[in-house]
């Protein structure tokens, strides 16, 4: 007589998932994946494309051995990308959403790597109006998940004083079958806190509301549906644009059917983040998910826990940063780090 199997679904908050079995009765096992968000800190390719405002990315502005330093950086991309989750699922991420990527080829170069290659992940990416030509996008493993409907969102924006438009980054929403299971992604590179939080908040707050819409749209069809809201929001999960615009909650025993958990908000509150500047940690890597991901039903994929992967070669080791998230780039040119 086979065991019946039990199954745990994880995500993972920007970097990684910390992931370990509940302590189970000897007729049950599990079967954990995990999903992540990493914002890959101007991945950027080293050719000037006279479509894009790239003439200020970071590696553009190196003179010297620029094919060397990409190299290095997508190198550095991948290792990080490979090992979340691998201690305890025995697998990279099964899904994984991107912010900060030039083009597809970017992407195409990183999932070359062999700690990635031979997990065949598939991609999904669209060009977006953003002013300084980057993108979010969405990689999977084909074997696991299924892509059947996949859209992009714009998020209009517009200057409060002179009315000039402002691009951002798109919304993009991927529905497919997760090992069988139908789920929702939601990803979202919101508009940065450059220029003050205060004269930006009104941007974020209306990606915010783009993103409720979706969310929305989705529930609207299926009030059962299963989503996953992630991405780099420039805003802590303490934020209204968080609490209030997304709806989203940390206390589980609270939510209504079509509201939104937030595993992060707890992290934050124990003063852990994923960012850091002027000695102050943030949290705006941060993955949501909707009510039904919480049901205590284990007969289809459930969430289990969330948090942040902190690899030791992630941080900075020495020098004024030390402690802080090891970026690829600083003042001085390319660091050999990963991401800020």
């Amino acid at each position: 007589m086979t065991a019946p199997q039990l199954r745990l679904f994880a995500t993972s908050i920007c970097f990684h998932l910390l992931i370990q079995p509940i302590l189970a009765q000897k007729d049950r096992k599990f079967e954990i994946h995990t999903v992540a968000f990493y914002n890959l800190e101007n991945l950027f390719d080293t050719i000037n494309d006279p479509l894009k405002n790239d003439e200020s990315s970071p590696i553009m502005e190196i003179n010297y051995h620029r094919g060397e330093v990409y190299r290095q950086k997508v190198k550095n991309m991948a290792r990080a990308l490979s090992q979340i989750g691998l201690s305890r699922s025995v697998n990279a991420p099964v899904v994984v959403g991107l912010a900060e990527v030039e083009n597809r080829n970017v992407i195409e170069d990183l999932l070359k790597e062999e700690c990635l290659n031979e997990h065949d992940y598939g991609i999904i990416h669209f060009d977006s109006p953003d002013r300084r030509g980057i993108d979010v996008a969405l990689i999977y493993q084909k074997k696991l998940f299924v892509p059947t409907r996949v859209s992009t969102h714009e998020v209009k924006l517009f200057d409060r004083e002179d009315g000039y438009r402002i691009f951002t980054r798109d919304q993009l929403l991927v529905s497919g079958l997760f090992d069988g299971e139908e789920l929702h992604f939601i990803v979202n590179h919101w508009p940065s806190r450059s220029g003050g939080e205060l004269k930006t908040r009104p941007r974020r707050i209306a990606a915010a509301k783009n993103a409720r819409r979706m969310v929305d749209s989705l529930q609207s069809v299926d009030p059962y549906a299963k989503i996953i809201v992630m991405g780099d929001l420039n805003d802590n999960p303490v934020d209204r644009s968080v609490k209030i615009e997304l709806s989203a909650k940390s206390d589980k025993s609270k939510l209504d059917l079509k509201d939104l958990y937030n595993p992060m908000e707890l992290i934050f509150k124990h003063g852990i983040g994923s960012n850091a500047y002027r000695d102050q940690w943030s949290l705006f890597d941060q993955i949501l998910l909707s009510e039904p991901l919480l049901k205590d039903d284990y007969s289809s994929y459930r969430y289990y826990r969330a948090g942040i992967f902190n690899a030791n070669f992630l941080v900075t080791p020495i020098g004024r940063y030390k402690g802080y998230p090891f970026r690829s780039f600083d003042a001085s040119g390319f660091t050999g780090g990963f991401s800020d």
